[in-house]
């Protein structure tokens, strides 16, 4: 789908479509009255017959309105006037892509007037609209035999500011959102695929065939690489499965040479069965997605390569799956971490942290300014957060504050959870420096606490995305988060360190 951005009023554009707000009790937007005068009170008439009266999520499309130079109306129900806030802006939005896709509009015209969000600028519209647009037409169905015909024939839509002087932002975060929204899809793709097709080989592939794309370097660390650094704690995980592990790295070099980078630590767990520690059959297809910490990293770089972002930025990507079998890891096994510290594992299933723990003391060796790990780590987290937020865990305040931040303006939202030491006590063990759970209180924080043992050289947070990185039931399949949030950040750290 094309976007555009113009300045301009509703009577003097054509096209197939033009969209326009209505707020509960009838009351018509700046748009929706000039559209009204041009038509001599058509749109109040249809009002007063009651076909539409502006409750939020419905929509009214209109053929062969009179006096305009559009070929349909559409109007969209906005709901109370006085709550329009985020929420309702976004169901509206997703209400008028719904309903132009059920028709045979190619190209579609709305006003960011008539969507009063305070504190949010055309500039943030325009990004919602647009990331919402490519999430609507995005499709997964390389897999069927027989794909299905997409009905949807919108091709273009055109966003319509007031003012000039907003003309060079709102083209901007075009161009920032497509290539968000082009992360978000990659990470859906990687996500969505089969397990047998979406390997730790496969996602090396994929980090390879998009460093020659991109022109970004690639390394991919082999188990016997992995064995000579004294990864023992990431290849204890891998010796259940036939498939051999990879450390797959890409660097990507927007600033000179010599600043420091931000290392983006994505968990690429391409099947978890919960290894010996088995899961219960259940749902257990999901754990396809234990990739998209993955996923996520290889769609953030995706995005800030097509914006050309002035920053340093290393992916790491720790993959393999964690599978049972006569040379599997079992609960009592007491395994060598990279950074020398040992760890008793207690439950094969807290598979997460103990490939992440290796690839974050790898990390080290770039000096990194930031690491931000990426993981569907814990069940504990959706039960304390739902599958609307992600969790974040910092031994930096100011870090965790600017991803708090960076979640907010994306709508991609994170919320903080404590990292004190009174929770580190929970992982003693008697066999060793430390154990892989600390039981069922806290689980959440209690595997952060694991992993910040092996972060205290640098500035680090942690996103779990247990609750966020896909959906069940009807509408299975992967969501592409956190790659608004991690864009957002890395587009502040660029604007802020230039």
């Amino acid at each position: 789908m094309d976007f555009g951005i113009k300045v301009g009023t509703p009577e003097k554009q054509r096209g197939a479509c033009v969209v326009v707000g209505i707020f509960e009790s009838r009351k018509l937007t700046d748009s929706a009255k000039i559209l009204d005068k041009v038509t001599q009170g058509y749109l109040k008439n249809i009002l007063v017959l009651g076909d539409m009266d502006g409750k939020a999520n419905t929509a009214l499309l209109l053929h062969n309105v009179p006096d305009t130079l559009f070929k349909r109306v559409l109007l969209i129900g906005l709901g109370k006037e006085q709550e329009f806030k985020e929420k309702t802006f976004l169901s509206a939005v997703n209400t008028a892509l719904s309903a132009l896709q059920k028709t045979a509009v190619t190209d579609a015209t709305l006003f960011l007037s008539d969507f009063p969000i305070k504190e949010r600028t055309n500039q943030w519209k325009v990004s919602q609209i647009i990331i919402a647009a490519a999430s609507s037409n995005y499709r997964f169905d390389q897999l069927k035999s027989k794909p299905e015909n997409s009905p949807h024939s919108l091709r273009k839509l055109v966003m319509c500011i007031d003012s000039r002087t907003e003309l060079a932002v709102c083209e901007e975060a075009v161009q920032q959102s497509l290539a968000v929204a082009h992360g978000m899809n990659l990470a859906k793709d990687l996500g969505n695929l089969a397990p047998n097709i979406c390997t730790p080989t496969y996602l090396a592939k994929q980090a390879k065939d998009l460093a020659k794309t991109h022109k970004l370097k690639a390394s991919i660390l082999e188990e016997k690489d992995m064995e000579k650094l004294g990864m023992g704690s990431l290849l204890a995980v891998a010796r259940g499965s036939e498939q051999p592990a990879k450390l797959i790295v890409l660097e990507y070099q927007g600033s000179g040479k010599k600043e420091s980078p931000i290392v983006l630590v994505g968990k690429g767990v391409t099947f978890d069965t919960g290894g010996i520690s088995l899961k219960p059959a259940a749902e257990m297809d999901e754990m396809k997605f234990d990739m998209s910490g993955a996923g996520s990293v290889l769609g953030t770089l995706l995005a800030i390569v097509e914006m050309k972002l002035p920053i340093n930025v290393v992916g790491i990507i720790p993959a393999t799956e964690n599978m049972p079998s006569g040379k599997a890891t079992k609960p009592g096994d007491v395994v060598t971490s990279m950074s020398g510290q040992t760890i008793e594992i207690l439950n094969t299933d807290a598979e997460g942290r103990l490939i992440l723990c290796d690839a974050l003391t790898y990390a080290e060796r770039y000096n990194p300014k930031v690491v931000i790990d990426i993981a569907t780590l814990t069940g504990a987290c959706v039960i304390a957060l739902g599958n609307f937020t992600t969790g974040l865990i910092s031994n930096d305040d100011k870090l965790a504050q600017e991803l708090l931040a960076a979640g907010e303006q994306a709508v991609d939202r994170a919320w903080q959870l404590p990292l004190w030491d009174e929770y580190q006590d929970l992982l003693k063990s008697n066999f060793a420096d430390i154990a892989n759970i600390g039981g069922r209180a806290a689980g959440t924080i209690t595997a952060a606490c694991f992993l910040s043992r092996f972060t205290k050289k640098y500035r680090w947070a942690h996103l779990d995305i247990a609750g966020t990185a896909w959906k069940s039931g009807k509408e299975k399949g992967s969501t592409g988060r956190p790659v608004p949030l991690l864009t957002q950040f890395l587009i502040t750290q660029a604007k802020t360190s230039s």
